[in-house]
């Protein structure tokens, strides 16, 4: 059902946020401690406010309850910021990040070793690659788990 519900979501709802100026990074329909909730996480080029989330969901609330995803399901309802160390997952997320500093998290160990740091570097459907203490390393893109940002104050 999950699934449904977030590509329902992506196919009728994404393209109205769109149209209002922000990306959708990811839509999620999971089961929290407080219940099931459907979160849009959005973006722009500037930081993702307050009033940009309220924003959206006053938009999309009308339009949820019409073509009702859930199919009368109650859900809560969350507009949000991915955050500043969200994963990198696509092509957009590896342009804000190239030349930054990364943390590269396999399911499985390479060389003795499951997590990796350095400069992101290169980025496509089936190569990650980073340059970290005077080398660089690839790493194929079905072995990798996540990718991180890391994020210094």
């Amino acid at each position: 059902m999950a699934g449904k519900v977030v590509q329902i979501c992506e196919e009728k709802i994404c393209p109205i946020i769109e149209q209002a100026g922000y990306e959708v990074i990811e839509v999620e329909y999971a089961k929290k401690h407080d219940g099931m909730n459907l979160t849009f996480y959005i973006s722009k080029d500037d930081e993702i406010t307050i009033e940009d989330c309220e924003k959206v969901n006053n938009l999309i609330e009308p339009i949820l309850d019409e073509i009702n995803p859930t199919n009368d399901e109650t859900y809560i309802l969350n507009v949000s910021s991915p955050g500043i160390d969200r994963p990198i997952k696509n092509f957009k997320d590896f342009l804000r990040n190239k030349d930054k500093m990364v943390e590269v998290i396999l399911y499985s160990a390479v060389q003795g070793k499951k997590k990796y740091s350095g400069l992101l570097k290169n980025y496509s459907d089936d190569l990650v690659e980073i340059d970290t203490e005077g080398q660089r390393l690839s790493f194929d893109r079905k072995k990798i788990a996540q990718i991180n940002p890391i994020i210094k104050f």
